[in-house]
């Protein structure tokens, strides 16, 4: 394999890991904000509607950090800025 070859499939592997990675937090800390929303409705059952709201944005706030790995580990697969530099330096 040459080395721009090598160079693909590490960067391959690499956003894989990282989309992996990247992913895991976010599902912990929602996995975490349910279970947390879940224990304060039942001990409040009357601030169910506030409690719901604010569940509801920070779910959609930590969604957000799984699209952004999502976009770079698509940028890094798709259109990687050092391969092109590769692509310049042998030709």
């Amino acid at each position: 394999m040459n080395d721009l070859s090598w160079f693909a499939t590490l960067s391959t592997v690499a956003a894989m890991i990282g989309m992996g990675i990247g992913v895991l937090g976010p599902a912990i800390a929602m996995g975490r904000a349910i279970s947390s929303a879940l224990e304060a409705i039942s001990r409040q059952p009357e601030a169910e509607k506030s409690i719901l709201r604010t569940l509801f944005i920070g779910l959609a706030m930590i969604e957000s950090l799984a699209i952004y790995v999502l976009v770079i580990g698509l940028i890094v697969l798709f259109r990687n800025p050092l391969l092109e530099y590769l692509l310049n330096a042998k030709s």
